[in-house]
């Protein structure tokens, strides 16, 4: 590869690099705005209901119970998860701007921002989504009465149950996240906010004798059982298949023992004056190292595969007009 190609390579890489970072910059931003005021005009429909909508049940409910329907919980806590998730990925999309993302706070913020997407945002916003639309189609006064209507506008319905669903679209075409960043805390939040919930609900039910969804109340116990073991399960079904889809966008993830190659040699290499110039590359061990740092491991294929003439013609062009 010529200079002029290797410029040109770079200059696009550059470029579809800083598109993608803007696009995520302009999304993430939009979003969290957006999820600010959907919140804050739920918060208002609750506040201002007044005394002529009590007198149906599943207002007075709405507004009394409303911080313990799992759509709320969703709303709230995933609105919630939803806005600290945005938060954070715009404040890490500030700092890749600022070229300081792998700086100690880049670094946690990013760890933090992939730990609550994955193991909150993801599985119970997709619970949510499918679940209310299921049923909403079999019959609406199970999850949404039609007496909602009244103080619920039709488009806050769909931000609270369809808009969260295209949040997680974008974002997984948008960042890689082809396995879980840290599986044990992960499951840790998706289990506490599963578990957490089911008592709260569980324990509406036993001090009102009020099941927050219609739906539970045609069911016998056993089957409210079955229904709430198999609302887990297809939860943390939605957790596991997140990692294969998004590898299904972005590919497979490149194996941890590969090593770099000559791509990544090239990298290490700087211009100066028109002469190429390497920092320090030693050989160790049939290791070529650059501060410290492996750039080419010998000893591995597809090196430890060719003779050493061979070695030396792959190599030869990288450092020929090198000044070591």
């Amino acid at each position: 590869m010529s200079k002029v190609e290797a410029r040109q390579t770079v200059a696009e890489n550059e470029m579809g690099f800083s598109l993608c970072l803007l696009l995520k910059t302009m999304f993430h931003l939009v979003y969290l705005v957006g999820d600010l005021c959907v919140f804050g005009f739920g918060g208002n429909i609750v506040m201002t209901m007044g005394e002529e909508y009590l007198q149906y049940p599943s207002l007075h409910d709405l507004k009394y119970l409303a911080p313990v329907f799992v759509t709320n919980w969703n709303f709230v806590s995933m609105k919630s998860f939803q806005i600290v998730f945005l938060s954070l990925s715009l404040t890490h999309d500030v700092l890749e701007w600022t070229s300081h993302h792998n700086s100690n706070l880049g670094v946690k913020i990013r760890y933090w921002r992939d730990v609550i997407f994955c193991g909150a945002v993801v599985p119970f916003t997709l619970f949510v989504s499918t679940m209310f639309w299921s049923v909403y189609a079999i019959d609406r006064e199970y999850v949404f009465p039609e007496v909602y209507d009244l103080v619920v506008p039709w488009w806050f319905n769909h931000c609270v149950h369809t808009n969260i669903a295209v949040v997680l679209l974008i974002e997984t075409l948008l960042q890689p996240r082809r396995s879980p960043t840290d599986v044990k805390c992960e499951n840790v939040i998706f289990w506490s906010i599963g578990l957490g919930y089911a008592v709260v609900y569980y324990t509406i039910y036993f001090s009102t004798n009020i099941w927050l969804y219609q739906i539970f109340g045609i069911m016998t116990w056993w089957q409210v059982c079955l229904y709430q073991s198999f609302i887990w399960l297809a939860t943390y079904v939605f957790y596991i298949i997140q990692f294969p889809i998004n590898r299904l966008v972005h590919g497979a993830e490149k194996s941890r023992d590969e090593k770099p190659q000559f791509e990544d040699v090239k990298k290490e290499m700087s211009e100066t004056n028109g002469k190429v110039e390497t920092n320090a590359i030693l050989e160790t061990n049939g290791k070529l190292e650059t501060n410290g740092k492996v750039i080419t491991d010998l000893k591995t294929p597809p090196f430890s595969t060719k003779s050493w003439s061979t070695k030396f013609r792959s190599l030869r062009s990288q450092f020929e007009t090198s000044r070591l």
